[in-house]
């Protein structure tokens, strides 16, 4: 039989292991995104300035080949050409090293830059370090100008990518 403070102790690293009900940043919609730069899948080096004058997804996630973050990538992979229509960029984030991006990459034929923060920094500057070490499960809509417009602190990944879709078609209309 499980005891209450085996199901406590369960729920809590499930929690900071997949990044469910994290999101505990210091950042507000209307603030500056924090600059950074991180190596891709590829091994380039990947600045936020880079793609001024293009919306951005900025999307952390836990782990690469987990069943959420799967799931949650290759939601976006199936959407990229009507995020691309948008002239939006998807950037997806967790502190796995570019190997691990990269054969993440290549077992599910993703189509976008997934960028490795194996030391942290820039999920600890995005105030989303888990108690695990790993990236809290959250997305950042920055816009043109390097603006946060949205912050997505609890994400369903099921319909995450479609929701984004949505913000992101409103947010070019106004």
């Amino acid at each position: 039989m499980v005891g209450m403070t085996d199901v406590g102790l369960m729920s809590f690293l499930v929690v900071g292991l997949f990044g469910i009900g994290g999101g505990r940043t210091n950042l507000k919609e209307g603030d500056k995104a924090p600059e950074f730069a991180l190596p891709s899948q590829d091994g380039n080096m990947i600045r936020l300035t880079d793609f001024r004058g293009k919306t951005v997804i900025l999307y952390f996630y836990p782990k690469d080949d987990t069943p959420g973050c799967t799931k949650e990538a290759c939601s976006f992979r199936d959407n990229v050409s009507r995020f691309k229509e948008l002239k939006t960029e998807i950037l997806g984030v967790s502190v796995d090293d570019a190997k691990s991006h990269k054969e993440f990459q290549r077992k599910y034929n993703l189509n976008f830059t997934l960028l490795a923060d194996a030391d942290k920094k820039v999920t600890k500057l995005y105030g989303l370090k888990n108690l695990l070490g790993l990236a809290d499960r959250v997305t950042f809509v920055i816009d043109k100008e390097g603006v946060i417009r949205k912050i997505f602190p609890h994400v369903d990944v099921s319909h995450h990518s479609e929701e984004l879709l949505e913000f992101v078609r409103a947010m070019n209309k106004r």
